[in-house]
């Protein structure tokens, strides 16, 4: 007999409206698997109640009557309850220390986590994921602020203006329709001669970067490599009417501390305290910098404080937009202070004040940091992980879970994602304990 499964209310953020679980496919394992659902009520959630009412879903205040519960985002410590199972995005495993207490509670309560983050196949792709809405958010809303900053600039008509914050779309579709228009603009009138070469630059190139750069491609764009982007200035007669693409992988990033040539992309991953970043040579030629990489504690920065002071103090740089869709705090971009809100999406980095201030006035480098990316695109991005996370579904619930870990008779995948078996770190993850001290 399967358990009964609940789809929470997601309360992180104001603007948080994604669900892992879509009506749709709710329906389908309702009629075809006889599955019982309950779904936290929700007014703004993008899915009303009525459509889950109507798929076959009980829309319940609470789920006390749940034993197996999807979510989204991180679950308040109060939320949890003995013994049962969670599967969200739980942000603990480069043990993140604002979610050690999270993660300290549900060993308390001897519950089980499965972490849609350690969804992966035999080569380690991620199954489960919102990646590339990130990515396609991410771009829109970096567009969308280059069009403001040049404006504070003092390019009141650029063509940049015409496109929106990521969530002021119906749909993603509306969006490209949109920015497709703009590049048709830039392609017929080209962009103002001081801005020229306009080039963006993409940092990692996965399922983030993938979306990203899906946005970019619906401007009249060319994919040039990091070495041409360095000499495109000395070219000379750069066409108004194109936007030059450069994407990065780990060799343009970081290079070996004490000069050796060549980069050996295991030795970086195994070693990475060898690396220093090489990353800045490429900063004063970009227009936009799209970070898309993933990035921990061991690896080089990308854009540290002190840099950025140095450029400043050379005048305004041609640098005017950081779309960190990465969104470490205090990470791979040093100034990154925090993820922003969708409501108050970017602020302005002073180098010489070290000082952020919210919104697109001031002097210093504009980032747009938005945490939760994919939620400004809430239909089509749940759309598209309910797809990937539906033939999962069943086999979660079906598993009894009160037996040993290594009985569980769950999918491979699914397995590797459990972080917590009735309370207790299992194999992959003992590694944990250390940040729980």
């Amino acid at each position: 007999m399967c358990a009964k499964i609940g789809i929470r209310h997601e309360d992180k953020y104001l603007m948080e409206r994604r669900t892992p679980i879509v009506p749709e496919h709710v329906e389908k394992l309702v009629n075809k698997y006889k599955l019982e659902f309950q779904v936290q009520q929700s007014s703004k959630r993008v899915f009303p109640d009525e459509v889950f009412r109507e798929a076959g879903a009980e829309i319940v205040k609470d789920l006390k009557g749940s034993e197996v519960i999807f979510g989204v985002k991180e679950i308040p410590e109060t939320f949890f309850e003995e013994n049962k199972t969670y599967v969200f995005f739980s942000h603990v495993i480069k043990g993140q220390p604002y979610n050690m207490p999270l993660l300290k509670k549900m060993m308390e309560m001897g519950c089980n986590l499965i972490d849609y983050e350690c969804i992966v196949d035999d080569q380690g792709k991620r199954l489960i994921f919102f990646g590339k809405y990130a990515g396609l958010a991410g771009m829109i809303n970096s567009l969308w602020s280059v069009g403001q900053r040049l404006k504070e600039y003092g390019y009141p008509d650029n063509p940049f203006l015409k496109i929106k914050q990521a969530c002021q779309y119906p749909s993603l579709e509306e969006a490209k329709k949109q920015i497709a228009e703009v590049g048709k603009e830039i392609g017929e009138k080209g962009l103002p001669e001081e801005l020229l070469p306009f080039t963006i630059g993409f940092t990692g190139y996965g399922n983030v970067s993938i979306g990203a750069q899906e946005i970019a491609n619906l401007l009249p764009s060319r994919e040039i490599s990091p070495e041409e982007l360095m000499q495109l200035k000395k070219h000379g007669n750069i066409p108004s009417n194109i936007i030059y693409k450069v994407v990065f992988k780990e060799k343009h990033i970081s290079r070996l501390k004490d000069g050796s040539p060549g980069f050996d992309l295991q030795d970086y991953y195994q070693h990475p305290e060898k690396y220093v970043n090489d990353f800045e040579k490429y900063i004063p030629h970009l227009t936009i910098l799209m970070n898309c990489m993933y990035w921990d504690t061991r690896y080089p920065r990308i854009v540290t404080k002190e840099y950025l002071k140095k450029l400043f103090s050379q005048g305004r740089p041609k640098l005017t937009v950081i779309g960190d869709v990465t969104c470490d705090p205090d990470g791979s971009v040093e100034f990154t202070h925090k993820g922003t809100e969708i409501e108050d999406p970017v602020f302005v980095y002073n180098p010489h004040t070290g000082k952020p201030t919210m919104g697109f006035k001031g002097e210093g480098m504009l980032v747009m940091a938005v945490d939760i990316l994919p939620s400004e695109l809430p239909k089509d991005s749940s759309e598209a992980f309910s797809n990937a996370l539906f033939g999962f579904v069943k086999p979660i619930a079906d598993t009894n879970y009160d037996q040993p870990f290594k009985q569980l008779n769950l999918p491979p995948a699914i397995k590797k994602a459990m972080i917590l078996h009735k309370g207790k770190l299992t194999p992959d993850y003992q590694y944990i304990e250390k940040y729980l001290k």
